[in-house]
């Protein structure tokens, strides 16, 4: 139990903090594209400002998304144990793109920036599937 608990807290901060970085770095691009120079200080003091103010809005949407999937996914792996990383890796994936397709189509927002284009919200996926690797990797199966 303590493992899962453990194993959960594990993918959603690294979900977070790759979503996080992501996000900060698909802005500062745009403001790139619109000629301004940042340099690596700035990028770097960029992701440090959105970490710590994404904490009270993107982490508790992360946590969320997550704590709906692994359940289910624990479902689908009962079945299929030979899934257990792809289903957990496609399963963060998919809780973090429906968590933003969700909060587009419920409340007509889009709270991370990043996720407004096609290309922005498959990373921010991808940093879900990162979070699911983690919890894999973090949670040993039961033999």
């Amino acid at each position: 139990m303590l493992r899962n608990i453990g194993g959960y807290f594990g993918a959603v901060v690294t979900a977070y903090i790759l979503a996080a970085i992501a996000s900060t770095q698909a802005v500062l691009a745009e403001l790139s594209e619109m000629g301004v120079t940042i340099d690596v200080g700035t990028r770097f003091e960029a992701i440090g400002h959105d970490l710590l103010g994404l904490v009270t809005i993107y982490l508790p949407i992360i946590a969320i998304a997550f704590i709906i999937a692994w359940p289910v996914t624990a479902l689908i792996v009962k079945w299929l144990p030979r899934t257990r990383t792809i289903a957990y890796v496609l399963a963060g994936f998919a809780a973090i793109i429906a968590a933003h397709l969700i909060l587009r189509q419920l409340l007509d927002i889009t709270g991370i920036a990043a996720a407004r284009t096609t290309f922005g919200l498959i990373v921010q996926g991808l940093a879900g599937a990162a979070g699911g690797l983690i919890f894999v990797r973090l949670v040993p199966t039961r033999d």
